[in-house]
């Protein structure tokens, strides 16, 4: 060995004229070129470490429950900034015992004053310190606060996220300030020219009438008035305790995190006291299918030089399945097979243009301005639905067309279209997941509804297992359903509920035949 070791070195490291580069080179001052090989470490100079690919376990996500029931998650990732929140197992679906919109007031009186800041400005500018940023969105289950900043500043980040979640003031100045904000956002949503945010509530309140996540998220008119702090207090102190909390960081040291969370979150006392409030709302989502319709004017929704043509809208949806079913998968490729989208498009690779609804709706019938499908999910229900747009006199012939894709779904499935469906959902889950923001997000909601995360790696294996004969299976049995409908503009041409359930439930798909002397 130690010959052979010798003979090596001789052979890499031998005379100039072997591996140097001063073999009879010169400078131009006439002094030679030094003897430095290409293979042999330079002399003086510290030996190269180089970067190794670590163990698949240091990027898996740490779970930690403390005492007090609150889960701690954090997911490690390359960076100098973090993104850390808190996550509530709280939302609209969970105001069934109470006055309807209190998630919608505690999203807007988010990062305002506190037990410890004065004002919102003193938060913004206490995050600005550490180039920190800060959010709140809540949904039908889930109310987030979340702060990205540097991650040199994860103390401060922690202690203000406890604060604002657990010590609010909702002083009076602020809960009327937000009954402006909310007021004015139901204005714009009822003019605004894209109807998909107010269609999507339609939707909802006629699939699960009365119950869950059917429950209005945005706060009625008439309840802006009637929201007070003790309404307020009632609710936080039912719904934000520990043990429906989670404190998720993507960015950061777990022990950094953990530390932290038993500093500013362990044995504290909320400002609306420990008593016991009301009992949490166990509910399971009832699906009762139905319609909602609201007549509009949409003549004027778009004013100016290019104004958008009145147009209806029309979205029918089936109960499909909860995100913690198997049958989530196969649903999940099912709509990216379904597709869509407005009637023009920029086209390109992954802009879904051979996806059903483009090559089956909006390439087929130029008059319909938009074919989209949509896949919601919850805890224990979910809802697949398309929406689509026309001109009020071709309102029937739209419907009829949605109701036959819904009927051909469970018809034969190509290999082509549900390889390029997979594939599609697996490259926009990585792609999406290389944001922290939305690690962030998926970690928290994962943990907060499993207490554990499945990584993107596992969901696309799951993703790659789907076969033509789960679609048809999922879809024969979502059929069976009765449909949930919404319609919104001019709804004349609109097709009895009776009708469209027939149509759901034929072979074809097709409206019943309609017999008129004069139309």
């Amino acid at each position: 060995m130690a010959a052979a070791m010798a003979w090596l070195r001789r052979g890499a490291c031998g005379p100039a004229r072997r591996c140097g580069l001063a073999a009879g080179r010169s400078y131009s001052g006439g002094s030679a070129y030094p003897s430095v090989s290409l293979t042999c470490p330079l002399p003086g100079v510290p030996k190269a470490v180089f970067a190794a690919a670590e163990s698949r376990e240091r990027f898996e996500t740490r779970v930690t429950v403390l005492e007090n029931g609150l889960r701690v998650a954090s997911q490690n990732k390359f960076g100098q900034f973090c993104t850390v929140g808190i996550l509530v197992n709280s939302g609209s679906r969970h105001e069934a015992k109470y006055l309807s919109g209190i998630s919608h007031f505690l999203e807007k009186l988010a990062f305002s004053s506190t037990a410890q800041f004065g004002s919102k400005d003193e938060i913004l500018l206490t995050l600005e310190k550490h180039g920190g940023i800060c959010d709140c969105q809540a949904s039908r289950d889930t109310i987030m606060y979340a702060v990205s900043a540097d991650a040199r500043g994860l103390d401060t980040v922690v202690n203000l996220l406890a604060d604002v979640t657990l010590q609010p003031r909702l002083s009076d100045e602020e809960i009327e300030m937000t009954r402006m904000a909310i007021r004015f956002e139901l204005e714009d949503l009822n003019m605004r020219p894209d109807p998909e945010p107010l269609l999507t509530e339609m939707i909802h309140a006629a699939a699960f009438r009365d119950n869950t996540v059917g429950l209005n998220r945005f706060c009625p008119v008439e309840n802006t008035d009637k929201i007070n702090r003790d309404v307020l207090h009632s609710y936080l102190s039912s719904y934000y305790t520990p043990d429906r909390m989670v404190l998720a960081g993507v960015g950061i040291e777990h022990e950094h995190l953990v530390e932290c969370a038993r500093k500013y979150l362990l044995g504290v006392q909320p400002v609306w006291g420990s008593g016991q409030g009301r009992a949490v709302d166990r509910s399971v989502a009832q699906y009762t299918g139905g319609i909602i319709k609201v007549e509009k004017d949409m003549s004027d929704v778009s004013l100016g030089p290019t104004p958008i043509p009145e147009l209806t809208h029309i979205m029918i949806g089936l109960e499909s399945c909860s995100f913690l079913e198997d049958d989530f998968i196969p649903f999940a490729v099912l709509n990216m097979m379904m597709g869509g989208g407005g009637s023009f498009s920029a086209g390109g690779p992954g802009k879904g243009m051979f996806t059903r609804l483009y090559l089956n709706v909006l390439n087929r019938h130029h008059w319909m301005y938009n074919a989209t499908s949509y896949h919601h999910s919850y805890e224990d229900t979910g809802l697949l639905c398309i929406h689509a747009s026309a001109d009020p006199k071709q309102v029937r012939e739209m419907v009829e067309i949605i109701t036959r894709e819904f009927i051909l779904m469970a018809g034969a499935v190509g290999e082509v279209e549900l390889e390029r469906a997979k594939t599609q959902l697996k490259s926009m889950l990585m792609m999406n997941l290389e944001s922290r923001p939305v690690i962030f997000e998926d970690v928290g909601r994962q943990v907060l509804a499993t207490s554990t995360r499945k990584l993107p790696h596992e969901l696309c294996a799951l993703i790659s297992q789907v076969k033509p004969s789960d679609i048809k299976r999922v879809v024969t049995k979502m059929l069976h359903k009765k449909p949930a409908v919404a319609a919104l503009g001019d709804l004349t041409d609109l097709p009895s509920y009776e009708h469209i359930q027939a149509a759901l439930s034929s072979k074809d798909g097709r409206l019943p035949r309609l017999y008129r002397l004069f139309r």
